[in-house]
């Protein structure tokens, strides 16, 4: 790719035939962050909008050459900040969508984002960024609906897939993640935003060392829910948190206490085993004024990867039940039938 052309876009234009089909079989590399020509406006590198049948596939490798950017600490234009790190693929405002085969590495920011589109199936697709590069989620989901992400592997800095507000039925299935944040959903209601996610189901998920597992994260402060959830069939490879909802989420640790809270409900944890790297391997931590409720634990087992340090949890304000043999026991979930 020439310096002159440093912003790949793809957009709907009157008379288009569909469905539209790239096969990708080089490796495209973008040059030094000096050479894009964006005006600041480096909200990503490669993007499709407004289509109504894509399909990309092909065995080759988008490269983000992230390790230019990462260093340069820029998220947004602030002082002396005179680029925004860019998400490296984009999906926007699209349906009827079709990824499949292709690599992705070192995005200097987010490797791929499914923003406002439905009916979006990705597969069989390779994201990899080092386990320290900052903010490198594998795969974000915004605002879409349908969205399936199936059989990848994902090795990345940040959450190997995070699903944010306006996201609803999202089917997540045989999935390798590690290095990174795990898969989350949120963060939600920051700054008082009202955020909605729901419908979501993650089966078949092997985490590799990993921070986290599968997560629920929400701000104080906030409102709307995270709700109809499943995480099944996962297997824990000394994650250091495998089970974790938390809603006093705060990565910078200066966020004042509030009442509101996005609530959170109906959420299953069903066949999770393997190992924990700490000994907390459950966490789930509510708001008093808003409560998780209706979380059910079934057939849990998550040991302690020192095979001579036990397991616990942790729950504050989490309601719910127990089903089958729960490891370690979580016997701090309340059982209410108010909840």
């Amino acid at each position: 790719m020439s310096e002159q052309q440093e912003v790949v876009q793809v957009e709907e234009e009157e008379g288009s035939q569909y469905p539209i089909q790239y096969r990708l079989q080089i490796r495209i590399i973008p040059s030094e962050p000096s050479a894009w020509e964006c005006k600041r406006n480096c909200h990503h590198w490669i993007g499709f909008k407004n289509l109504d049948g894509l399909s990309i596939q092909g065995s080759g490798t988008i490269n983000g050459q992230g390790s230019k950017w990462w260093k340069l600490y820029c998220k947004d234009y602030n002082t002396g900040c005179q680029l925004r790190k860019p998400t490296g693929f984009l999906i926007a405002n699209s349906k009827n969508v079709e990824i499949s085969g292709l690599t992705f590495e070192d995005s200097p920011k987010m490797h791929i984002a499914f923003e406002s589109s439905t009916s979006i199936h990705a597969s069989h697709l390779r994201i990899k960024a080092p386990g320290n590069s900052p903010n490198t989620d594998g795969i974000h989901i915004q605002r879409s609906t349908n969205v399936t992400i199936h059989n990848t592997t994902i090795q990345t800095g940040d959450d190997c897939i995070s699903i944010g507000d306006g996201s609803k039925y999202i089917d997540i299935r045989n999935i390798e993640c590690g290095p990174g944040h795990g898969i989350s959903i949120g963060s939600l209601g920051i700054m008082g935003k009202t955020e909605t996610v729901e419908f979501v189901h993650v089966k078949n998920v092997s985490f590799y060392g990993t921070t986290n597992g599968v997560r629920i994260k929400t701000w104080q402060g906030g409102h709307g829910y995270a709700r109809n959830i499943k995480f099944e069939r996962i297997t824990s490879y000394a994650s250091t948190r495998p089970i974790v909802i938390d809603q006093f989420y705060c990565p910078h640790k200066h966020c004042k206490d509030q009442t509101s809270a996005v609530e959170i409900s109906n959420v299953v944890y069903e066949e999770i085993h393997g190992t924990s790297h700490k000994e907390i391997a459950v966490q789930l931590s509510c708001s008093e004024s808003t409560p998780c409720k209706n979380i059910t634990m079934k057939n849990i087992n998550l040991r302690n990867e020192d095979q001579n340090d036990k397991t616990s949890s942790h729950c504050l304000n989490a309601h719910g039940l127990r089903n089958g043999r729960v490891h370690p026991n979580v016997h701090c979930l309340r059982f209410d039938d108010n909840f």
